[in-house]
């Protein structure tokens, strides 16, 4: 087995969109509502290690693209069965990026939409900006000032990440493209300055269905993935 080395993954994605998809996932609810519990109890937890390092940009762990493997898609055929649609698009990744494992990627993924939502929920500028392209920041930002400025609190809970597949890859031109659907389940309400619930519901854990698409460059020597688009899937 070779060895895996880790490399940075950036979020650069249009302000609007992803402040409206992040609106959407902090307090909505789809009908799968159940009544709380301990959010520690099934959610899958950073470690202290990772939790101190929370101020850093995440990370995907990546298998070493210098590795000979027998089958160079090894990875991808453990991932989706040979001769599957999905097989053959992650096939495609890899032809063009050989240190691509979707399996890796994914749990990358996991951490890296976790830390976004509680970030914003929590309004906590710091992790965000570690996390974010400047312009992004910026988005972030401003949606949370103007949160404040209306006296408003987000009491939120992250229960856990339920699933999260790869449900598309392709290449586009000189774009590699990776689509995830991921389903996480929360506690999240919104109070005004008077402490009147105006969003949300603090009494029930909200179940929330989104589409990630990350995108890197296979012409550039940077190895970072970015989130391209999110969409909330009802």
């Amino acid at each position: 087995m070779g060895s895996f080395d880790f490399v940075t993954i950036f979020f650069l994605v249009a302000a609007v969109v992803i402040f409206l998809q992040l609106r959407s996932v902090l307090g909505r609810r789809t009908g799968s509502e159940r009544p709380p519990f301990d959010p520690y109890s099934k959610r899958e937890t950073v470690s202290e290690a990772d939790s101190a390092d929370r101020g850093k940009v995440v990370t995907l762990p990546r298998r070493d693209g210098t590795d000979e493997d027998e089958n160079p898609y090894a990875s991808v055929d453990g991932f989706a069965a040979p001769g599957t649609p999905l097989n053959d698009q992650l096939r495609a990744i890899v032809k063009v990026d050989p240190s691509f494992n979707p399996k890796e990627f994914v749990s990358g993924a996991r951490m890296a939409y976790e830390m976004i939502v509680v970030a914003f929920a929590d309004g906590d500028r710091k992790a965000l900006k570690n996390l974010l392209s400047r312009e992004v920041y910026e988005g972030f930002d401003a949606a949370i000032a103007e949160r404040e400025s209306r006296g408003e609190v987000v009491r939120s809970s992250f229960v856990g990440i339920e699933k999260a597949d790869i449900v598309g890859a392709e290449v586009k031109d000189s774009e590699a493209n990776v689509t995830l659907r991921i389903v996480s389940q929360l506690i999240s309400a919104t109070y005004d300055k008077d402490g009147t619930l105006v969003d949300g519901d603090a009494e029930t854990v909200a179940e929330v269905n989104d589409l990630w698409t990350f995108a890197r460059d296979i012409r550039s020597r940077d190895p970072n993935w970015k989130l391209i688009a999110t969409e909330s899937e009802g």
